[in-house]
Parts: C-alpha cells; structure tokens; sequence
C-alpha cells in the first residue's frame, strides 16, 4: 500500500489500526518509514481491516511516546500540512514494484526486469533484503529476458547483504511460479539461465514445482575447497574432511562433506539438528580458508534412509527457514556415505522439500512449494549509495 491521492485516509492511533491484505498475516508485512519515529506498513493490494500490535510503533530511528501516535496516511499534500505529518516521499528517490514470495519459509523478494534493467546497487538489494527498513528476504531474485536462443529467462540472485550470488534452489521455484502467475510464459516447463548454468524447473500440477537442479559438483577443487594437506575420510563411496576451525570454542575439528550445487556447500551429519550449535559453528566453517568462495554450510540429522532433516547457515544471510540448494546438497552428501536412497523427504524449519538423484554424473531433481505472499511498491530514500 503507498499513498494515492483521493478522498480516502486512514487514521491510526492507540492501539494502533491499519489495512492489510486479507491474505497476509501481519508478521508478513514490512515497514516503510514516514518520518523520523514513526513506521507504516506499505503495499498495493486487496485489503481488509486489521489490527496492528503497539509494540510495532516505535520501529523507526527513535521510539514512539508510550502513549502511541496518530498518523494520517493520505498523500495530499494539504492534508498531510494540516495534519503535520511529513512524508519522506515529498523528496523521493527510485520506485519499483514487487512481489514478496517464499519456498518452505526461505523468502524473496522478486523484481521484474524483463522490460527493461532497473539499475540496482549492492545498496538497493540490503535495503530491500533489510527486514526493519525495507521488505525483508533472505535473498532478492530478478527476472531478465532470456539471454541466449533456446533460454526462457535469465535469473540473477543477490543476498540479503547485497552480493551476487550463483544459484539459490527455492528461489528457482518461486521464479517459475512468478513468471506463469504474471503472465510473462504459458509455460510450465522452463530453461533458465544463472550464473552457473541452465535450470529447468517445472509447474506440477499439485501447485508444487520440480525442478532439474542439474548434476552436482564432487570434485573439492571445483566446489571449491582446498584439501592440501588433508586426508580424507571415506565412507561409501564419499568422503569427509577434517575441517579445523580457527578460533572456535567447541571442537576445534569437524568432519565436512563437500559439494557443490551451483554454490559451495559443506554438510556435517549431527546427532539432533534441535541442538546443533548452527549458530555459532556455521560461521566458523564459513570463516575458513579452505572456502575461497565462501560456503553454505548444512547441519544434517539423518533419520531414515528417505527421511532427514536439516538446517542451513548460508553465505550472507546467516540460518534461513529452508535452503534449496542446502537440500540438494545434503542429499547427494548422504547418498555417496551409504546413508540414504535414491529419494528424500527433507524436513527444514520451513516445510519439506523432497530430493531425487540416481548418482553421479546425474541431475538433481528438487520439488517444494512455491508461494507468492504479497505484492507492494517500495521508494528508495533518495540519499542511498
């Protein structure tokens, strides 16, 4: 919702009112700042009444009077002087559209630039990522004309902190969803272009989306991970690393299984992923060397030959609901140790996605859920980098 010139408005004041999409729980909304201590919500779609929490009043530079405040949202200017309300949107910066999606809790923000580049800075994707001052995601996904004969779309995944990155599993469901619900294809089979190569996802008719994730990458030196020096440990027909953690309090080794989907994935098998200290020995893993690139790096607790489950810490957004790729990769890890079958169900924070692959040299096939959850209209400050 943004402002719009015309004779409706909406006053807000303790306990605080506002409008939203009727299909949108209130911890989906992102805040838009008005002015220097106060937040509204901002998006462009059905709406109905709804409550907005106090404690969500006072989310800007400084709190909000206990008491509450009252807040017009109207965009003419005369109402808004007689009000005193002032705007930041008077002195606006670039405006786009979006639409907020995720897949087993793994959110995105998605932009089209099918008609045209919007011109985006590293600056742009973490104010659009940031969960306090813009929309929130784990990772912003761009849909670009097909790059190539015999291509759909490219798609382009940068983080939350604003990188680019190669490739993004969940994502890819939630752009196939995209483009079939806005109209851009009628297909529901598509190839994609990213920055590791073609995809293939395609629309079940379950609403869920399958998608051809390609073969995995087993050699450690095309993940990449330097094992000069190391000796691995075989089980299967994998191996895992002894992996020392520079300035950890806990173990300082690890044994990691490594792959690559696209990006760089290390697995460590735990006993209880309830009580896997992700928090603290994702970020030393991602820390080392070893990973010129970075890493995502998997906890997995295996509980069946076609059950696991998992939690991922990723390269520049820390432990997300669900990681696609993460899924992939654990998959395939516990395949070549003996673990599991061909065919998985893995049960991350955000839902299940399940997992198929027939060995090496063979595609990895993913299908979860693909959700679009809002849509809205954001304007940049005018000041940003």
């Amino acid at each position: 919702m943004r402002a719009h010139d015309g004779p409706d408005s909406l006053w807000c004041s303790p306990p605080l009112c506002c409008q939203v999409p009727k299909s949108v729980h209130m911890a989906h909304i992102s805040w838009a700042r008005i002015h220097h201590h106060t937040v509204l919500p901002r998006y462009t779609h059905d709406i109905a009444v709804g409550t907005w929490p106090r404690h969500q009043a006072g989310v800007g530079r400084s709190q909000a009077p206990d008491k509450g405040v009252q807040l017009l949202w109207h965009s003419s200017l005369d109402r808004r002087k007689q009000h005193g309300v002032s705007i930041e949107a008077d002195n606006a910066g670039m405006r786009i559209s979006f639409t907020k999606m995720h897949g087993a809790g793994n959110d995105f923000v998605v932009l089209d630039e099918t008609r045209g580049p919007l011109g985006l800075t590293a600056a742009h994707y973490r104010y659009l990522g940031n969960r306090h001052f813009g929309v929130g995601a784990d990772q912003i996904l761009t849909v670009r004309p097909a790059p190539a004969p015999g291509l759909d779309f490219e798609y382009v995944i940068h983080n939350a902190d604003g990188a680019q990155v190669e490739q993004c599993g969940n994502g890819s469901r939630c752009f196939a969803r995209y483009v079939r619900d806005k109209g851009l294809t009628s297909k529901d089979h598509l190839r994609v272009q990213t920055m590791k190569g073609v995809i293939e996802p395609r629309l079940t008719p379950d609403g869920r989306v399958t998608v051809d994730m390609g073969a995995p990458v087993l050699e450690p030196a095309q993940v990449p991970f330097i094992t000069q020096d190391l000796s691995a440990q075989l089980q299967g027909s994998g191996e895992k690393w002894p992996l020392e953690l520079a300035g950890y309090t806990g173990s300082a080794i690890v044994f990691v299984a490594v792959a690559s989907m696209g990006n760089p994935h290390a697995v460590l098998l735990v006993d209880d992923v309830d009580t896997a200290p992700v928090a603290s020995q994702g970020p030393a893993v991602q820390a080392s060397p070893r990973f010129p690139q970075g890493v995502n790096v998997g906890f997995m607790q295996v509980m069946s030959r076609q059950q696991v489950r998992l939690r991922v810490y990723e390269r520049g957004v820390g432990e997300t609901l669900a990681c696609g790729t993460g899924a992939c990769a654990a998959v395939v890890s516990g395949i070549r140790l003996g673990l599991l079958d061909g065919q998985v169900d893995v049960h991350t924070r955000g839902g299940v996605l399940t997992i198929a692959w027939a060995g090496p040299g063979q595609p990895v096939y993913m299908t979860g859920p693909a959700v679009s959850v809002f849509e809205g209209e954001l304007e940049f400050p005018a000041d940003l980098a």
